[in-house]
């Protein structure tokens, strides 16, 4: 999904075509050599055309896993809930697992495969769960979206997608756009939610075109509900292009810069009496500052909160709203 996992995490491809999703991450010429090197080895398109399906094997990249779609539900406009159960000989040892991390789902009738993020991780019983869009020119998501309780379907990893990093940065950001909000979900699942009194602050803007295609309550109501409980630890701001009447929290508009700035825990409106009347702000050093933001979405949104990606889909330099405030390169990173 144009955002990843349910996802197009940002870039969808084609096994024969565009290479790996795994990006490099800004810790280090070190982090970013090697994960050039697995993007090549585990996203190549003969390495990914060639893997073969294993049977009584834990989860690999590098072969394909036969598993089973136990549930399928409509969950809004053109997507589905889709929980595949993993064979028990299959399951990957959880404490193996950080977050963010996607598997790639294939079409075996057209040898087609994309990656998506499975939001909740895996839990012991094997089973995933993925909030799938349906797109017209969408093979793989077409497709699932066809599957009925008890078809067996293949996948293969798990793959590193971003790694959470513990106490190195006091603030995250997570901006993200339809189902580019999967990552973000697991991120919560499986880290904030399990650190209410971390030092590390959370903040989740996300914007959908309509209200109908907000995410799910199995996906929103969590989010919600968790942020009232611990305010100082996380909050979740929602966008629509048109006025939601039964979601009170929902804000009418797209995000934009003003809204990333004020989404900052600090105030960084104007210190002068008349700045703050007149709804003025100053930009933030935010170079000075750990401030961390994630970005997954369609590429329109991406490219306007962050800059498009750099060739064969780097990270490139930072553009858009997140450049108008001066992040720094480390400071910003597109899934």
């Amino acid at each position: 999904m144009w955002a990843r996992a349910s996802l197009r995490h940002a870039h969808t491809r084609n096994i024969s075509s565009k290479p790996a999703a795994s990006r490099s991450s800004s810790y280090g010429p070190a982090a970013a050599i090697l994960g050039i090197a697995a993007s090549y080895y585990f996203f190549s398109p003969d390495v990914s055309r060639a893997a073969p399906t294993v049977e009584d094997q834990v989860l690999s990249p590098t072969y394909f896993t036969k598993c089973s779609i136990t549930s399928n539900e409509n969950s809004g406009p053109d997507t589905r809930l889709v929980t595949v159960t993993v064979p028990a000989k299959s399951i990957p040892s959880t404490s193996s697992l950080h977050p963010i991390w996607s598997v790639y789902i294939k079409d075996d009738a057209i040898q087609v495969e994309r990656p998506y993020t499975p939001l909740g991780g895996i839990d012991s019983d094997g089973r995933m769960r993925f909030w799938i869009k349906k797109y017209p020119r969408g093979e793989v998501g077409r497709w699932l979206h066809s599957k009925i309780v008890g078809d067996v379907i293949e996948l293969r990893g798990p793959l590193q997608t971003w790694r959470w990093q513990p106490d190195t940065w006091d603030e995250v950001i997570m901006i993200s756009g339809g189902t580019g909000i999967t990552p973000f979900y697991q991120l919560f699942h499986s880290v904030i939610s399990q650190m209410p009194t971390s030092s590390t602050c959370f903040t989740l803007l996300h914007s959908s075109k309509t209200e109908d295609e907000l995410p799910p309550p199995a996906i929103l109501d969590s989010l919600i509900s968790y942020a009232k409980e611990h305010p100082s630890n996380f909050r979740v701001r929602l966008f629509v292009d048109t006025p939601a009447a039964d979601i009170p929290e929902a804000q009418t508009g797209r995000i934009g810069r003003v809204d990333i700035e004020r989404s900052l825990r600090k105030d960084v409106s104007s210190s002068t009496w008349l700045g703050r009347l007149l709804g003025q702000t100053e930009i933030p050093d935010l170079r000075q500052r750990k401030v961390l933001f994630l970005v997954c979405g369609p590429e329109p949104m991406l490219n306007a909160i962050a800059g498009p990606y750099g060739r064969n889909f780097s990270q490139g330099p930072v553009g858009g709203a997140l450049a108008e405030l001066g992040c720094r390169t480390d400071q910003v990173y597109k899934l």
